[in-house]
């Protein structure tokens, strides 16, 4: 079972912001960056423009768990921040599980034979 820590620091995001490489689509952003670590880190960024505190832990919340149930098929030692865009407003955990995993695939952080 692999165990991965979110990440809190501010200082965190900006490394993986402006080190890391982005990867987009309709509902969100992902930026990854590789810590050298045996772990990954998982950070969740959704500004006000998104909606209120409601909105806003909903969609940390879908992301933390589309994750969750899809770890394993993630390589590891990986920094990783999901920033919503203002369609995952209305997005469903379907919506976010797949965009989450395409961009992944994309990004090549997918272990052979992922998806």
């Amino acid at each position: 079972m692999l165990f991965s820590e979110s990440m809190k620091k501010t200082s965190e995001f900006r490394n993986v912001y402006g080190n890391g490489k982005s990867y987009a689509n309709k509902f969100i952003v992902l930026y990854v960056w590789k810590n050298n670590g045996s772990t990954n880190k998982l950070g969740i960024s959704c500004s006000k423009k998104i909606g209120n505190s409601v909105v806003r832990h909903r969609f940390a919340r879908l992301v933390r768990e589309s994750y969750r149930l899809h770890e394993d098929m993630f390589n590891s030692g990986l920094d990783i921040v999901v920033v919503a865009r203002a369609c995952a407003r209305e997005a469903s955990y379907y919506d976010i599980k797949d965009s989450l995993l395409s961009l992944a695939g994309k990004a090549r952080i997918i272990k052979n034979g992922g998806i």
